[in-house]
Parts: structure tokens; C-alpha cells; sequence
């Protein structure tokens, strides 16, 4: 067998397995903000569309798909910044984030067991 075949062969294979992976995680990863962004909306966080040039840029500067929490008024603010699935900002208060936490735990009980159905 020719080794240069072989080679172009093997990168081949090699490029075609990274551009499978890249595109199951980038899948995931939409799959986890949609489901996230569904358990803020019911906890009462209020969906902020980046609906226009500010606020789109605003949602740009923040860290993509991470729960933040910051000060404001003396208040404890959350944000959840969704570039992908909704192009939004998700933003709730501590009431809410308890809400969260509460479905977001009873959620993965319902996985570990496999939900109701079984």
C-alpha cells in the first residue's frame, strides 16, 4: 500500500471524527441552554430577547450558557445569557433562583430514575 494514500487516508478519517464530535457537543450544548432556559422561564426568571444592536452586543460580552449571579440595589441579581438557542437574557432574582434549584434538583431525580414512564 501506498503510504502517502494511506496518510491522506488516515487525516481524512481523523478530521471527519473531529467534525462529528465538534457537532454532537455543539448539538448538547443547545439541547442543555433549551432545557435550562425552560426550567429558568418556569422558576419565574423573565426572558429578555437581544432584540436589538445594544442589547445584542450586551449579550455577547457576557460568559455564554453559565448561571451569574451580581449585585444590584442591594439585591442579588442572576442572569443567564442565551446566545444560541433564544438570543436572550434570562434574568430573576433570589426567589427565583431557589425555584430553579428546587426544579432543577427534582429534574435530575426524575432522571436518575429514569423518569415516570418506567
Amino acid at each position: 500500500m501506498n503510504h502517502g494514500v494511506f496518510t491522506a487516508r488516515f487525516m481524512l478519517s481523523v478530521a471527519l471524527s473531529a467534525a462529528v464530535t465538534l457537532t454532537g457537543c455543539a448539538a448538547i450544548q443547545r439541547s442543555e441552554a433549551r432545557s435550562t432556559g425552560q426550567l429558568l422561564a418556569v422558576a419565574g426568571f423573565e426572558m429578555r430577547p437581544a432584540d436589538t444592536a445594544e442589547r445584542l452586543q450586551h449579550l455577547a460580552a457576557l460568559p455564554p450558557y453559565r448561571l451569574k449571579s451580581h449585585a444590584k440595589d442591594g439585591k442579588v441579581v442572576y442572569t443567564y445569557a442565551d446566545p444560541g438557542v433564544c438570543r436572550c437574557l434570562y434574568v430573576g432574582g433570589s426567589k427565583e433562583y431557589s425555584k430553579y434549584q428546587r426544579l432543577k434538583a427534582s429534574q435530575m431525580d426524575w432522571d436518575t430514575w429514569g423518569g415516570p414512564w418506567r
